[in-house]
């Protein structure tokens, strides 16, 4: 599958290590030079604000989609090449996924964990066909694949649902990565064999 629009989650914040801004800026120009058109939260703060600057500042197209009292809050990028504003913050991630091809975590907080979940869940049930790729920079999302193999040890996630994630440090690795994925079946529900052998008794 082409892709073409890719949705990007990040922090509104610059957060304490300059890696963070120093990523945002080099995916924003590896999207530009590969042709690819950035969509994405609509601010002009933080990581958001550094990404969509980058791309434009290499001739790339930004979209942004922003929540009306978020605009008022904190300002929307004032160069993008189009802007969404929606009613609430639903709206606004359902516009973001209608536009994607893929999608991106970067460093951020609890909305972009938000974000990144939601797709990952949606791709679980097949009910989006993109990739979605986190880009590690500085070991940022670490604990979070950690926390995705610990449920798959406890038994709530079928090992076969981490090849939903690509993962990479460097932008330019993530998108080539992204470009080749390629989704897999995997058995959501399996039950473990202490439930068989109740059921068994029960029979």
């Amino acid at each position: 599958m082409s892709m073409k629009n890719i949705v990007v989650y990040c922090g509104s914040n610059l957060g304490q290590n300059k890696a963070y801004f120093d990523a945002a800026q080099q995916l924003g120009q590896e999207m530009a030079q590969q042709g690819y058109r950035l969509v994405y939260g609509g601010g002009n703060i933080g990581l958001m604000g550094t990404i969509a600057t980058a791309v434009l500042q290499h001739g790339g197209e930004a979209i942004g989609v922003i929540p009306s009292f978020l605009k008022n809050m904190e300002g929307a990028h004032p160069g993008l090449t189009k802007l969404y504003e929606t009613a609430n913050m639903t709206e606004r991630k359902n516009k973001m996924i209608e536009l994607a091809d893929g999608f991106i975590a970067m460093p951020g907080g609890l909305g972009t964990y938000e974000e990144l979940f939601e797709v990952l869940s949606q791709a679980q049930l097949k009910l989006h066909p993109h990739p979605v790729g986190i880009l590690n920079v500085a070991g940022f999302f670490d604990p979070l694949i950690q926390m995705l193999q610990h449920t798959v040890t406890a038994g709530f996630m079928p090992p076969e649902n981490m090849d939903l994630l690509c993962c990479a440090t460097i932008p330019a690795e993530l998108l080539e990565q992204m470009r080749h994925w390629q989704p897999r079946d995997a058995v959501k529900w399996v039950t473990p064999q202490w439930a068989q052998q109740i059921r068994e008794t029960q029979c």
